[in-house]
């Protein structure tokens, strides 16, 4: 017997496994979030990331000055345009990290078993013995026998380039750290992670509120990424702060879980997030290693009821150095897929990594066979009955479209919408088929000047699972008469055939609202 999750024909044919897979207009349902830096910040690179599946741009705020993200968001612009794909924008705030500074950038070599302070002295030089770091209550805030480790990035598997230290006794702000493992720190600035440890410093620090008031608001992010949310008050604060910024306020703040902290209030922190980033990166260290699964299990469980999208993070570590992944590095990815992930993010393997594109084009690859043994039926039942009745109106809606679209063997759901909400809540069902959500744009004022929403609303579909976006036509508003509706609806269809997932002779479910009543229809296409 197979798991009920997968969908799978009995008998199992091993040799199917060997069968070629279909190409498609889109690579996966699964969205990919890529992470730009060093070695993807040009437009050549960036346009064959956008080629390969990223359909999110993250850009990560603890490298890298506002300047310096400008310019990586202007070669987005361009890269955007010449492929005429859509791309939303991530802003990752910095949050409480703690760091080790190496103002001269010179390697570090640590040898097991010997001892090293960490300072808040940052005029010490960097050394074997000495490692100046960027908070002064780390003292306080550890006791003997707490885990400590530092690298560039965390605890890859690859333990030359991280440590992990064992607090031995701490001295006015300095504490001793006994060695556990050999390595060699290379870079100038090495992120340290204190395993089960209250850090005091706010979620939102001044210097990040400074980078969202200058670079959020003159870019219009699409999502805040709220680095070490650790309470449902983080979330709160930095909504709030988001709604003095005018255009931010349509921001989408997605809670990144990072800590034993995040994890225990997890339950009212979603609540609050419009989303949640499974960063296993650190979280991965503050839990014990038989755990880490059963909180990705469960977290995405959690997500996925509430109909809020979910990203995982630390899915391919190895392909930052390397073209292929490991063999249980491409089972995690599949396994995220199965799970529920709506998004996979990609970090260091596509920020500094020497193969960004091929990462980006094989994690697709990977997420769409996964897809394909899915077991969308049941997923899309249990749903139904998890959201029980009466049901709202919206849901009933969108559950009903699921249905019929699932019943006629539809190739693709149609949704009309202006907030982007109705989408949502049809892919909420996991639809074997994509959803094209046809954002109709509103007409706003703020008593100076008229402009359009829209943009915001297309772009923030572009992280949830098996939703496709276009903007329509402004002139056609989306509670019109049939006329106008058939007008986009044509467009739709067009972009369907165009993007080869409608056919002739296929049929296509439409959700749209006519008036005061919302219509879920079935149209057949002729040739």
């Amino acid at each position: 017997m197979h798991s009920p999750h997968l969908l799978l024909e009995e008998p199992i044919r091993m040799a199917s496994v060997l069968e070629p897979s279909k190409s498609s207009f889109f690579p996966a349902m699964t969205k990919i979030v890529g992470t730009l830096g060093t070695k993807s910040r040009s437009v050549d690179v960036i346009s064959s990331c956008l080629k390969a599946g990223m359909s999110v741009a993250r850009f990560d705020f603890s490298l890298g000055d506002v300047d310096y993200h400008q310019e990586t968001l202007e070669n987005l612009k361009t890269a955007v345009k010449s492929t005429k794909k859509l791309c939303a924008v991530m802003l990752d705030t910095v949050g409480p990290e703690l760091q080790v500074i190496n103002k001269s950038g010179n390697p570090i070599s640590l040898e097991a078993d010997a001892t090293v302070v960490l300072t808040p002295d940052q005029n010490r030089e960097a050394s074997s013995e000495v490692l100046p770091i960027n908070f002064t209550g780390l003292a306080t805030a550890v006791k003997p026998g707490d885990t400590i480790f530092i690298g560039q990035y965390l605890f890859t598997g690859s333990e030359t380039t991280s440590v992990w230290l064992e607090v031995t006794s701490t001295e006015g702000d300095d504490v001793a750290c006994a060695i556990k493992n050999s390595a060699t720190l290379a870079g100038s600035l090495f992120t340290l992670h204190a395993s089960q440890v209250h850090i005091d410093l706010p979620t939102l620090s001044e210097a990040d509120k400074d980078v969202i008031s200058r670079w959020g608001v003159k870019n219009k992010t699409d999502f805040l990424s709220l680095s070490y949310t650790r309470h449902a008050e983080d979330v709160r604060h930095a909504r709030d702060f988001l709604s003095k910024l005018g255009e931010l306020q349509q921001t989408q703040i997605f809670a990144k879980i990072e800590n034993i902290e995040g994890l225990i209030h997890f339950d009212e922190i979603l609540q609050e997030a419009d989303g949640i980033i499974l960063s296993r990166g650190n979280l991965g260290i503050d839990l014990p290693p038989e755990k880490v699964f059963l909180f990705q299990k469960a977290a995405l469980y959690k997500c996925n009821t509430s109909g809020k999208p979910a990203v995982v993070t630390r899915v391919v570590d190895s392909m930052t150095d390397n073209l292929r992944p490991t063999r249980a590095e491409a089972t995690d990815v599949a396994n995220a897929v199965l799970d529920g992930s709506d998004a996979i993010l990609l970090g260091a393997e596509t920020l500094r990594g020497l193969y960004p594109v091929e990462t980006i084009s094989i994690v697709g690859k990977i997420c769409a066979e996964a897809e394909k043994v899915f077991n969308h039926d049941l997923y899309f039942k249990k749903t139904v009955k998890y959201v029980g009745e009466p049901m709202s109106h919206l849901e009933s809606i969108a559950s009903s479209a699921v249905r019929a679209a699932i019943k006629v063997k539809a190739s693709v759901i149609i949704c009309f919408t202006s907030s982007g909400r109705a989408a949502r809540l049809i892919a909420k069902y996991r639809p074997t088929m994509p959803v094209i959500s046809v954002v109709i744009p509103r007409l706003k004022t703020n008593q100076l000047r008229w402009s359009f929403t829209g943009a915001f609303e297309a772009r923030q579909s572009l992280i949830v699972r098996g939703l496709f976006p276009m903007l329509a036509d402004p002139r056609h508003p989306a509670e019109s008469t049939s006329s106008t509706n058939e007008s986009v609806l044509k467009v739709a269809l067009e972009y369907g055939k165009a993007s080869g997932v409608i056919k002739s002779h296929d049929r296509v479910v439409v959700c749209q609202k006519v008036g005061d009543a919302s219509v879920v229809k079935i149209i057949e296409l002729e040739d």
